[in-house]
């Protein structure tokens, strides 16, 4: 497996290959690549080392192993609301086999602890724990994706990537950079599309994106 890690603190990408036995990147054995990748079909993930070490500070603080079948899908595989943190690599959907007061104790120490952006309330989830170190702000005013222009670097150029390949064929390199070939394919998708052809992504060009790409399926890596 290929894994792209954008790092918080250099705000670089890194990139590792790893086994599915094998333990994910910044996760000192306490979360498999096999576990991360869950049900997805893809051999290209993407992660960012603050949900890494947010999950590893977790599990050190609840004392033992947190049982997590579902964290990482591919735009492209769908399942999840449209502009979801589970495409951004940066979820976390576990505690399923624990009950309701375990769940809670968990929601409430993982809310405590500061690690996440993000801990859904019991009544959106309430046979799961959701979790996650999404990056704010959203670029829309409901929530989701930051707003992006060239320069970026991070798991949303990864989604971007990814949603402009399926939408425009673009044939991107996934590696989380926005270069001038993203810029130039985001433009020629935007112009396509009738929004301003500006090469940031804002709310309406992420709105555009992930109604196109979300579950039509994964493209070649």
């Amino acid at each position: 497996m290929t894994i792209l890690v954008y790092n918080n603190r250099t705000g670089k990408m890194e990139r590792y290959e790893r086994g599915l036995r094998e333990a994910m990147p910044y996760a000192n054995e306490t979360l498999l690549v096999g576990e991360f990748r869950g049900t997805s079909q893809t051999q290209l993930l993407w992660t960012q080392s603050a949900a890494m070490n947010a999950w590893v500070q977790l599990r050190q603080q609840w004392g033992q192993p947190i049982y997590l079948p579902y964290a990482f899908r591919r735009i492209g595989e769908g399942g999840h609301a449209n502009q979801s943190q589970h495409y951004a690599g940066t979820a976390f959907d576990c505690a399923q086999n624990i009950g309701n007061e375990g769940r809670a104790r968990l929601r409430s120490l993982a809310a405590s602890s500061g690690l996440f952006t993000y801990v859904e309330p019991a009544y959106l989830t309430p046979t799961w724990v959701h979790l996650d170190t999404r990056t704010l702000p959203p670029a829309c005013s409901t929530g989701g994706y930051p707003l992006l222009r060239r320069g970026n670097q991070g798991v949303y150029v990864c989604i971007l990537q990814d949603a402009l390949n399926i939408a425009v064929g673009a044939g991107l390199l996934i590696d989380g950079v926005f270069g001038l070939l993203t810029e130039d394919a985001l433009r020629f998708c935007q112009a396509t599309n009738r929004l301003t052809a500006d090469g940031i992504v804002g709310c309406a060009t992420w709105r555009l994106l992930t109604d196109i790409a979300v579950g039509a399926g994964l493209r070649a890596e």
